[in-house]
C-alpha cells in the first residue's frame, strides 16, 4: 500500500457530547456558544424545537437534538449549551447539546463517508465518521439536520 501525501485538506469540528456519543459540527457554521438560558415557548411548533431566545436583541430559534435524533431526555445541567449556527441559507439557528468537548482538526484521511441507507430519516444528519485516536466523532450534516421541512 502506497502512502504518499496527497495535499490533506482538513477541517476543524467542535465536538460536542449527546450522552456517550460524539458529534462533529463543521466550525465554519458555528456563530456562538452560549450557556443554556430561558427559552420562550412557541405554540405549535414541531416537537423538536424548544422555543426562541433572545441573544443581544436577535430573537433565535432553538432546536433540541436529543427530541430531533429520538434519545431519551435528560435534565439540563451546567455543562449543557445552546450551539448557534448560520446554515447555509438561512437564519441563525440554536441547537441544545449536553456539552461542548473540544476544538479538533481532522484531515481529509481521518474522515470516512457514512454509510447510510438512504430510506432512514436520519440518515440525512450523518456526512460522515472521523477518527481521532482511539474515538470515532459522529459529523454532522447541518443542513440535513436543520431541515426543517
Amino acid at each position: 500500500m502506497d502512502n504518499k501525501l496527497i495535499g490533506t485538506d482538513t477541517t476543524q469540528y467542535i465536538v460536542v457530547k449527546m450522552g456517550v456519543e460524539q458529534y462533529g459540527i463543521d466550525i465554519k457554521y458555528v456563530d456562538n456558544i452560549v450557556r443554556m438560558q430561558k427559552i420562550t415557548r412557541v405554540p405549535k411548533a414541531q416537537k423538536w424545537f424548544d422555543g426562541v431566545i433572545n441573544l443581544r436583541g436577535e430573537i433565535i430559534p432553538v432546536m433540541n437534538l436529543r427530541r430531533k435524533f429520538e434519545l431519551e431526555e435528560v435534565e439540563n445541567t451546567d455543562k449543557t449549551r445552546i450551539i448557534v449556527l448560520k446554515p447555509d441559507n438561512q437564519g441563525s439557528i440554536g441547537v441544545i447539546v449536553d456539552r461542548v468537548k473540544e476544538v479538533v482538526t481532522l484531515g481529509s484521511e481521518s474522515i470516512e463517508k457514512a454509510q447510510t441507507d438512504m430510506k432512514d430519516e436520519k440518515s440525512k444528519y450523518i456526512s460522515s465518521v472521523g477518527k481521532q485516536g482511539d474515538e470515532l466523532i459522529t459529523i454532522l450534516n447541518i443542513n440535513g439536520v436543520l431541515d426543517i421541512n
